[in-house]
């Protein structure tokens, strides 16, 4: 792994933690994306090497959705950023982690991401991302 790319934060009001976070960080928000086959609409925050990421959800049914009805908001996911998602996949299956979904997707920011069961990580859902060239 390379770094932490990004902090996954779920929010019920993504407009208004728009600003918020604006606000927090001293930095305009420099990305807004949806992601149709997640149902989830994400807002980006560059801070310093890595990103903040708010997510808020498009449809009753998504997972953002399902998430917030049972937590509040808050930390939904850590990111690293890896070289070689595939083979990244393949280590961590081999060390126990168990993936959500057995090839990456396509995800935000020109990704393919693949996320880890947070019963293997000490309840923290874990993601890792590889830039699309």
């Amino acid at each position: 792994m390379k770094k932490i790319d990004h902090i996954g934060i779920a929010v019920n009001d993504i407009e208004a933690s728009i600003l918020l976070y604006q606000k927090l960080l001293n930095v305009p928000c420099n990305k807004i994306e949806e992601v149709e086959s997640e149902q989830v609409k994400t807002a980006f925050f560059e801070v310093g090497e890595s990103k903040i990421e708010l997510l808020g959800a498009l449809s009753p049914d998504s997972a953002i959705a399902k998430f917030l009805n049972k937590k509040p908001q808050g930390i939904h996911h850590i990111a690293f950023e890896v070289d070689d998602i595939y083979a990244e996949i393949k280590r961590l299956k081999a060390e126990g982690f168990t993936p959500l979904s057995e090839t990456p997707k396509k995800g935000a920011d020109n990704k393919l991401i693949c996320f880890f069961h947070p019963r293997d990580t000490n309840g923290v859902l874990i993601e890792i991302c590889q830039t699309i060239l």
